[in-house]
Order: structure tokens, then C-alpha cells, then sequence
């Protein structure tokens, strides 16, 4: 890898990663566009690794928080009962409830992508795939986006079914972030909260998968200069974390339109591309 494809790369995983555009589409363009070498397993574990560090930095003060949450939940428990962990109201601990239900929301993407991890890899990282899934999931984020909800609280059915959508993101093209924020919309959920929640489940999500990308380097045989992927972590960093920044303040302004009408415009371009 020379320095041009390392310092690319890097951004196009920081930039795409949080928002409702999807990264796998943007690494085929690469791909397609130049004759790169495949950038290896290391510098996808480097740059994930620094897409983690800044969403986990964006929301350092909500982590502290769930985790404080975590930390009372014993004693919450022996005051309550278990059935306590389920009611509404003051009594409920807000950050206890909300630990809860991005649990919730992280078991069944944690269920079907070890059962599937192979399907996708053998048969849906295709361009014609990729761009499809880019371009049907704009317009389903466009619908669910042209009268968004006003509601801050999360349910436990909506933990539940943006869990659940969240598993279409294991089809490259999808976009996890773009999936979540979608059916967090059409539950009514407001469009700042429905980014929230997002962000925050995509933290387990991103760690679980990086926890499987260093289990299968640790079992290759490749190698690789330590400076490129520093240089990679830092540099997704970086973009990740002026993507959330910026994505989320200028949400209410501009909605989801902007993106929808360029993940349209991706799609139209793989499809170009590959002569459909």
C-alpha cells in the first residue's frame, strides 16, 4: 500500500462508517477505479479500531453514565426486583433502562451474524448487491424520513425492532447506521434521538466485529508495517468523529434527503461500473 491509498482508505471507512451512506459500498469504488492491491486484513482491523475509539470518545459521557448504570444494577435489583428493570416512570432508572435496551437491541445481530458470516462473505459482496441494497434502502430511509416522529423515549419494542433491522446490515450496501436510523423513524422516534440510539448500539456492534476481525488476523499469515496502520486507526478516527459531530448537528436542518439523494447517485454509479 502506498501512502495515497492508506490516507483514502482511512477516510472513506471514518467518514462513512456512522453515517446513513454505507462504508462497503465506498471500498468498491477503490476497487474498481484503480488497480490497489487488496488493503489486508490488518488495515481493516487499524481502521475499524479507530472508528470505535471515536464514537466511543463522541459519547464518553453517556458511556460513563450506562456504565454507572451497570454498576447499580444490583442494588437497583435487590430494591425493585427483577420486574423493576421493566416499568416506566420515575421510578426506573433512565440509564439503567436504556443500558437494557441497547442490550436488547444487540442480541439478534449478534445471533445472525455468527450464523451467516460466511453466507455474506461467499455470496453477497457483489457490486450489483451492493448497489442495489444502496439504492432500494435510500428510499425506504426516504419514506420513514418525510414526517419524522417527535418522540425522545425509547421503548422496549423499539429496542426490539431496530435490533432486528439491524441485521440487514449484515447485506453489504445496507448501512447500519441507515437501517437503525430508518426504522427508529418509522417507529416515531425523533430524528436526533433516533441518531442517538443509533450511535450507541453501533458501539457493541463495532467492538463484536472487531473482536471477529482480530480473531481471524490473529489466524492469518499476513503482515504489515506498523506506521500505515497507525497512520489508518488515527486517520478514521479523526473523520469518524467529525462525521458524527457534524451529521447529528446539522440533522434536524437538512434531515436525511441529502443522503438519500447520494446514496441514489453511488448506486447509479456501481451499477454504471459493471455495465447494468
Amino acid at each position: 500500500m502506498d501512502w495515497i491509498q492508506i490516507i483514502l482508505l482511512s477516510l472513506i471507512q471514518g467518514l462513512t462508517e456512522f453515517l446513513p451512506v454505507s462504508s462497503s459500498a465506498h471500498l468498491v469504488l477503490p476497487a474498481q477505479l484503480t488497480q490497489w492491491p487488496d488493503q489486508g486484513l490488518a488495515f481493516d482491523v487499524a481502521v475499524h479500531f479507530g472508528t470505535l475509539i471515536a464514537v466511543l470518545a463522541y459519547f464518553r459521557t453517556d458511556l460513563l453514565n450506562l456504565l454507572s448504570a451497570a454498576g447499580r444494577a444490583p442494588m437497583f435489583i435487590r430494591t425493585k426486583g427483577w420486574s423493576g428493570l421493566f416499568t416506566t416512570g420515575q421510578a426506573m432508572d433512565t440509564d439503567l433502562d436504556l443500558l437494557l435496551k441497547l442490550a436488547l437491541a444487540t442480541f439478534p445481530i449478534v445471533l445472525v451474524g455468527l450464523a451467516s458470516k460466511d453466507f455474506v462473505e461467499a455470496h453477497l459482496r457483489t457490486v450489483p448487491i451492493i448497489a442495489t441494497t444502496t439504492m432500494l434502502f435510500a428510499l425506504i430511509l426516504w419514506y420513514a424520513d418525510r414526517k419524522p416522529g417527535q418522540r425522545a423515549s425509547i421503548r422496549w419494542s423499539d429496542a426490539a425492532w431496530i435490533g432486528i433491522a439491524q441485521t440487514l446490515a449484515l447485506i453489504p450496501g445496507t448501512s447500519r447506521s441507515g437501517i437503525t436510523i430508518t426504522v427508529a423513524l418509522l417507529l416515531g422516534l425523533s430524528r436526533v434521538n433516533s441518531a442517538r440510539f443509533s450511535f450507541l448500539l453501533s458501539i457493541p456492534t463495532i467492538a463484536g466485529a472487531q473482536l471477529l476481525l482480530t480473531m481471524d488476523l490473529a489466524g492469518s499469515q499476513g503482515s504489515m508495517e506498523v506506521w500505515p496502520l497507525l497512520a489508518g486507526a488515527a486517520i478514521a478516527f479523526g473523520a469518524a468523529y467529525a462525521s458524527i459531530h457534524f451529521f447529528i448537528r446539522l440533522l434536524d436542518r437538512y434531515g436525511m434527503t441529502p443522503y438519500v439523494l447520494y446514496r441514489l447517485a453511488l448506486g447509479a454509479c456501481l451499477l454504471a461500473f459493471v455495465g447494468i
